[in-house]
């Protein structure tokens, strides 16, 4: 009789404590809905689908970037300076009259040369250079360069090609489209393959995409020895590529 009553006691013992721990659990889900609606979210997180769509679309490129100069050289510093502004004028003067965009100088030298003889240097004169910088329409940049040389000019650094910034602007969109299709399609073929239900993107993150850089002419070297043309010299401009990237983090 004594025993019986123990284990019936011991029972409804183990059944009240499961009924106390259940009920923490329950208030302290009550007490703590931040709590539960994290446990769910990575409850969620643990069945989701991560892609990456890429996108790729050209855009023209209607503006030469150029970088040209004057340089001379002398006996002395002062001649050599002189004649270098003298000639800088000059071809500035041109360029404003073109209105050119972004005009600026980019650059101011002088140096002395020397003459080695066994081992001994000897100051033969200076060299000076002034260079600068500007931006103008490609269909307009050849016969702008001639006239340059001929205004005074007498290096070219560096021709290179870039579109606008609204083209640009709207190439990156069509990119970033592209991109966030490739990656919805990658998914649909995935849950297609898998047999699974697609749920709703839960995360979306552009990794990338950015305006391309200046495109340069891979030889100039024919528009510097160009000194009197009987033709424009020809410049090109041609296409950049835009790259986009978009991940997609969709729940199934």
């Amino acid at each position: 009789m004594h025993s019986t009553l123990s284990i019936v006691k011991t029972g409804s013992w183990k059944c009240l404590q499961a009924l106390i721990v259940s009920a923490g659990l329950l208030s302290l889900a009550f007490a703590n809905p931040v709590l539960a609606q994290e446990k769910m979210a990575q409850e969620k997180m643990l069945r989701t689908l991560t892609v990456t769509g890429r996108g790729t679309e050209m855009v023209a490129t209607t503006i030469t970037q150029v970088r040209l100069g004057v340089e001379a050289q002398g006996k002395t510093a002062n001649a050599v300076q002189q004649e270098v502004a003298r000639r800088s004028n000059a071809v500035v003067n041109l360029l404003k009259s073109r209105q050119v965009d972004k005009l600026e100088t980019t650059g101011i030298n002088l140096n002395p040369t020397y003459q080695y003889d066994n081992g001994k240097q000897t100051l033969t004169g200076y060299s000076a250079s002034n260079i600068v910088s500007f931006r103008i329409a490609t269909t307009k940049a050849g016969v702008l360069l001639d006239e340059a040389v001929k205004a005074g000019a007498s290096r070219i650094d560096g021709v290179s090609f870039i579109a606008t910034d609204e083209a640009i602007a709207t190439t990156q969109k069509a990119a970033l489209r592209e991109a966030t299709q490739d990656a919805q399609a990658q998914a649909d073929a995935v849950f297609s393959a898998l047999n699974l239900s697609k749920g709703q993107i839960v995360s979306v993150q552009v990794n990338g995409a950015s305006a391309p850089p200046p495109r340069p002419l891979e030889d100039f070297q024919s528009l510097r020895a160009s000194a009197a043309p009987k033709a424009p010299s020809p410049v090109i401009g041609g296409e950049q590529e835009v790259q986009a990237s978009v991940t997609l983090q969709i729940s199934y």
